[in-house]
Parts: C-alpha cells; sequence; structure tokens
C-alpha cells in the first residue's frame, strides 16, 4: 500500500480536506548529497496542490493527523489507462490514416487518424472512469495515526 501522512484542515459533511505533510517522490534521496533532485523538475513551473477532499468516514477532525493509503497498483493502472490507452490509439489512428490514404496524403491522413484516435481515448476513458467498479480500484482511505515503516511488533509475532 502506498501511504501518505497530512493533517485535516476542515471538514464538511462526509468530506474532509486533508493537507499532505510530506513530499513523497522518487527514490527518497532528494535531498540527500548526490541525490538527483528529480521530483523538482516536476514542480518547476507550479507546485502540486498538496490539499486533497476525500471522504471522511472515520469522522476526523480539524487538526487530526491521518494518514491516506491506497493500492499500489493504482498509479500504474491510472496511468496505462490515461497515457498508454491515448498513445496506443493515437498511434493505431495515425497507422490506419496512413494506411487508407489514397494517392498522397499520406501525412494529413496520419494526423487525421490519429486526432481521431485520441477522440475514441478521450471518449473511452471517460465512459471507463463513470464505473463505479473501475472507480473503486482508485480510491484513498483515510486512517488515524501517521504514516510508520515496517510492521509492527504485534503485527510481527
Amino acid at each position: 500500500m502506498n501511504e501518505a501522512q497530512g493533517v485535516v484542515e476542515r471538514v464538511e459533511g462526509d468530506r474532509a480536506w486533508v493537507r499532505l505533510t510530506e513530499r513523497a517522490g522518487g527514490c527518497g534521496r532528494c535531498d540527500e548529497p548526490g541525490g538527483c533532485r528529480s521530483t523538482g523538475l516536476a514542480y518547476a513551473f507550479k507546485a502540486p496542490n498538496a490539499v486533497f477532499s476525500i471522504p471522511n468516514p472515520i469522522h476526523a477532525e480539524p487538526g487530526e493527523l491521518v494518514r491516506l493509503r491506497m493500492d499500489d497498483g493504482a498509479p500504474l493502472r491510472g496511468a496505462l489507462m490515461g497515457y498508454g490507452l491515448s498513445a496506443s490509439l493515437l498511434l493505431i489512428g495515425a497507422a490506419l490514416g496512413t494506411a487508407l490514404a489514397q494517392g498522397g496524403g499520406e501525412d494529413l491522413a496520419a494526423a487525421a487518424g490519429g486526432v481521431i484516435g485520441l477522440a475514441v481515448a478521450f471518449a473511452v476513458n471517460r465512459m471507463a472512469f463513470r464505473s463505479r467498479t473501475l472507480r473503486s480500484g482508485f480510491e484513498i482511505e483515510m486512517l488515524r495515526g501517521s504514516v510508520r515503516c515496517g510492521p509492527t511488533r504485534a503485527e510481527r509475532e
């Protein structure tokens, strides 16, 4: 499970706005001597929003320290759905456009096929993420307490 630590900023109804207290990313050596600082490129133009609105089933209160947890495979599945499907359908559309071109307009046909492939990917992603079953695999769970490293003594025994 991927975990991050946060503090509840506010609560409205059954949702809580949680501010992340740590900046995650990379291998964890970003600030060490010899670290690559690779995540710094991601924040060059705009820092990411570190406040998230999530369901509050534990009825956490403002100021409370919480853990946010997500399934390990969720980020990869999301990237494959968003980027992998789009890139694949772009290339397939461009290839089909080129193959169907008649008499010299291959470049224009490839561009049109690529745009159509991206439109299809957009529509498929929109429909897929309306599915409750698919969305449930991307849910963030909120738990009380701070993020810990490794199993506790009770879990080892």
